[in-house]
């Protein structure tokens, strides 16, 4: 990803294999992303960044071929379950945002204390917030699920996995929040063996205790949820380890734990927006499931497992986008917005480039990889429906992510939000009603209206960027 002029001389490769070298050992850690090649800067940041979501992405196929083992009735709770805990991930995603933006901003402003204060005042409110939910979540799991539209099964058997995944939410909000402050300070090869640790935990553990492999005990769906929680719990207290540790862009003390309301205002207004930008994003999902739930457990299981492969591919889109992200956000705070105007739509093409290939992938083959997760017809059905069509709108959808993302990391919560609030509710949740329900296309109208929905992002997206105002954004 070196700039193109650097392509055509001799030394590019060994130079290129070096900064990808650097970029995985993490050895670059006094770099300044605000300064030379923007092509090199874009490399150290996304190369540690894509490899963290391929491993969150393995992890997703894996525990999902898992749970298939189990039947239909524990696809759909996971399913359920998931669109329940996309509320999680909305708030988790929004503080992330709103502390990638500000400390990136300090970091670019050579402000290094600015960073560590604005670190520790984003994980303290982020415990605030997960304590709650984790308490309603435990009380409430049943009727949450029948809420979902569950069939008396899947409330039977899922209640317990619900339960867990909610209490447990403690875990998913600081693995977010931590990983976010070492994105925005330029160390995402830390975050990347945070969640290499966490995932590999959960791969490993999730099997033996769905089955009782050796001395586990069996837990059924259960068993990924107690094994998901361990992982993350595990890896969100390395990641705190390396918060408090000397020698990092990041450095947490105890005189950085005490209370700064004015700065706890300004991140809860900047992540308040962010986080009803991710709910309306998120949300949709919930009022698609609702919609498919309509057709059955096998409508709602085959979109389960189309989903899950389809994150395969969209979670290493995600590194690249928060590494337009951290640019933007560095550059900003040194005062270079040409510089992150660059990177934004270089992001974009190497974005569009990867996404372009997994998705004619994904149409080719959508019923060979379907086939791996599940043998029920109908399921099996709706799985490669889901994948076919939705994977139709990765190109448009390459740079909606990164324009998406970059938005954010310039402090310029307000556009994205606005954008989601139109497209996915306003036009994504009656399309997919009308196709389904009144032209009668049933699960495969909600997955046509996913893709148009991706398209309109990004075409809407890209128009706001171009008009620059994101560059007067002050955080």
């Amino acid at each position: 990803m070196p700039d193109s002029t650097e392509l055509l001389q001799p030394a590019a490769a060994p130079r290129l294999f070096d900064a990808v070298r650097q970029a995985v050992r993490g050895t670059h850690a006094h770099y300044d992303y605000t300064e030379g090649s923007i092509g090199r800067a874009l490399l150290l940041l996304s190369v540690p960044m894509v490899l963290e979501m391929v491993m969150e992405s393995l992890f997703a196929v894996t525990d999902a071929y898992f749970v298939g083992r189990l039947g239909k009735d524990a696809v759909a709770t996971v399913g359920l379950t998931e669109s329940m805990m996309t509320l999680v991930y909305t708030l988790a995603i929004g503080l992330s945002i709103g502390a990638t933006a500000l400390v990136a901003r300090r970091v670019g402003e050579r402000d290094r204390e600015g960073a560590s204060h604005t670190a520790a005042q984003t994980i303290i409110l982020g415990l605030i917030v997960s304590v709650a939910i984790g308490v309603a979540g435990v009380l409430l799991a049943p009727w949450l699920l029948t809420a979902m539209g569950a069939e008396p099964d899947v409330i039977q058997r899922g209640s317990t996995f619900t339960r867990v995944m909610l209490g447990g939410n403690l875990s998913v909000v600081m693995l977010f929040l931590i990983n976010a402050i070492f994105r925005g300070a330029g160390d995402a090869a830390i975050a990347m063996r945070v969640l290499w640790l966490a995932n590999a935990i959960n791969i490993t553990l999730g099997p033996c205790l769905i089955f009782g492999l050796g001395p586990f005990p069996q837990l059924g769906v259960t068993g990924a949820a107690v094994a998901t929680t361990i992982g993350r719990g595990t890896g969100a207290l390395y990641a705190f380890s390396r918060l408090v540790r000397e020698g990092g862009r990041v450095h947490l003390t105890r005189r950085h734990a005490r209370l700064d309301p004015a700065l706890m205002l300004r991140l809860v207004r900047l992540s308040g927006t962010a986080t009803f930008q991710v709910f309306i994003g998120m949300a949709s999902w919930i009022g698609l499931i609702r919609i498919l739930a309509g057709f059955g457990s096998e409508a709602v299981a085959g979109n389960t497992f189309g989903l899950r492969v389809i994150m395969f591919a969209l979670l290493p889109s995600w590194g690249m986008s928060n590494a337009a992200a951290t640019m933007v956000g560095q550059a900003l705070g040194a005062g270079k917005p040409e510089r992150a105007e660059k990177a934004v739509w270089r992001a974009g093409f190497y974005n569009m480039c990867f996404l372009g290939v997994i998705g004619v992938l994904f149409v080719v083959f959508a019923g060979q990889i379907i086939r791996l997760f599940t043998d029920d017809p109908p399921v099996y059905a709706y799985g490669v429906d889901c994948l076919r069509i939705v994977a139709c709108g990765f190109l448009f959808y390459a740079y909606g992510m990164v324009l998406t993302q970059s938005f954010n990391g310039a402090g310029d919560t307000r556009t994205p939000t606005v954008i989601n609030l139109f497209v996915f509710w306003l036009w994504e949740i009656p399309l997919a009603y009308v196709l389904a329900f009144v032209l009668g296309l049933g699960p495969r109208g909600v997955f046509l209206a996913v893709a148009v929905a991706f398209s309109t992002v990004a075409v809407v997206s890209a128009a706001l960027f171009r008009r620059g105002r994101w560059k007067e954004r002050v955080v």
